[in-house]
């Protein structure tokens, strides 16, 4: 039997027995489509948290001014620290794995435009906080080295903000009073959705170069004189985000006389290790969601194997005749096989197309920010596809090695059903 006809025996047998066929498929099909879906569904709840941790700020850690818990320096425990407007530039030059040191100072003003006015939080910091604190342009520019070092009074609107202050106007150019000081606007942020902050969401506050914050809009008693509100620190890598924030303490505490090993002298917020909290969450679900998926598929697979040994028992007498005629055992095994085969892998495309069908469905559907879609990845269509051909061919081997060892004398004496 070439293969040809090997291929149309296949067909034409299963075709004749259709409900078992179909129900045989089924149990390959849904293991294949639950695996898919459920590791998109994850990949899609990671690409969505990781979205909108980014549209707080990208791989920076936040040191909070706290109280101390520790004697550092002949210093009691339990003093109140503020850092001060020039710790930046000390521990910058003390941190060789940090990328960036920024300072931020924000503070409620009153402010008003040609057509509206209102109390809103105005920032200051360096211009890389554009980039760290995912404040991207939508209008204009926002404020750069040349701004801060003329301590230039411009300033950087949200995008509520400009809402509030100007409607649909153009803003560009135009003067905004802080207070009784007129700033020059030069851009409009891009709207976002922001899942978390310290202060407010950035779509309403105002954004000024950090000079320009220090000198005209200082922290009012009882905070000291030239106190800030925290440091936004960005590691070079995330290889050497330990080192940073070791290196970043050491500084801190040797200006502020508290020992670096004390946590709540200087409390951080690092949004790397959240992130990588997240990670391990989003790998354990897709570990455990997949392996959901292939408890299914393996169990389609047994179901192709039962089947297949009863296709044997039913087919006994035509096995033995087949034998009697010539018929060699490699033969009987090899139609067997690819019976089994045949089922399995048509079963997998079908499941795998219905799979990337439904995502694709799916992910026309508006999302909520904290989720990305179904989002199918090659590594879980090649693991499907993987799983499916080890399973494929141990449910065609046993079978087809039953179906080939059959006596040709004792399976002519065999009645259906006896």
């Amino acid at each position: 039997m070439n293969l040809s006809d090997l291929f149309r025996d296949t067909i034409q047998t299963l075709w004749a027995h259709k409900l078992r066929t179909f129900l045989t498929m089924f149990g390959i099909t849904w293991g294949i489509i639950s695996i898919t879906l459920m590791v998109a569904a994850t990949e899609g709840l990671r690409v969505g948290l990781k979205r909108n941790s980014e549209s707080f700020g990208k791989d920076i850690m936040i040191f909070f001014a706290g109280r101390t818990s520790m004697q550092a320096g002949g210093m009691r425990a339990g003093r109140d620290l503020h850092w001060n407007d020039d710790d930046y530039l000390a521990v910058s030059g003390q941190s060789p794995a940090c990328r960036y040191v920024l300072p931020e100072i924000g503070n409620q003003v009153q402010l008003r435009s040609r057509y509206n006015s209102g109390n809103l939080l105005v920032v200051g910091s360096l211009p890389p906080f554009s980039l760290v604190r995912s404040v991207d342009v939508g209008e204009g520019h926002f404020y750069n080295d040349e701004d801060e070092e003329k301590v230039n009074r411009v300033a950087f609107l949200g995008s509520d903000a400009r809402k509030q202050l100007f409607g649909n106007r153009p803003v560009l150019g135009e003067t905004l009073w802080l207070g009784d000081i007129p700033y020059s606007v030069i851009g409009v942020m891009k709207p976002k959705d922001q899942n978390s902050d310290y202060d407010g969401q950035d779509i309403r506050k105002i954004f000024i170069p950090y000079n320009a914050m220090v000198r005209d809009f200082p922290n009012a008693p009882p905070a000291p004189p030239h106190s800030i509100d925290h440091l936004l620190i960005v590691p070079k890598s995330l290889a050497l985000h330990k080192d940073c924030e070791r290196e970043a303490r050491a500084a801190l505490g040797v200006l502020h006389n508290f020992d670096p090993k004390d946590d709540e002298a200087a409390f951080v917020w690092d949004t790397i290790k959240d992130a990588q909290a997240n990670a391990m969450i989003m790998d354990g679900m897709e570990y455990f969601m997949g392996a959901v998926g292939i408890v299914t598929l393996f169990l389609g697979g047994l179901g192709v194997m039962n089947v297949m040994l009863v296709a044997v028992r039913e087919r006994t007498r035509e096995i033995g005749v087949r034998k009697a005629l010539g018929a060699t055992k490699n033969s009987i095994l090899g139609q067997f096989f690819v019976e089994t085969m045949f089922i399995a892998f048509l079963s997998g495309g079908i499941g795998m197309g219905i799979a990337y069908g439904f995502c694709a469905l799916v992910d026309l559907l508006p999302m909520p920010q904290i989720f990305a879609g179904l989002l199918p990845t090659w590594k879980s269509g090649a693991l499907a596809f993987a799983l499916l051909a080890t399973i494929a061919v141990l449910s065609a081997l046993y079978p087809a090695r039953r179906a080939a060892e059959v006596d040709p004398i004792e399976a002519l004496r065999f009645e259906a059903g006896g």
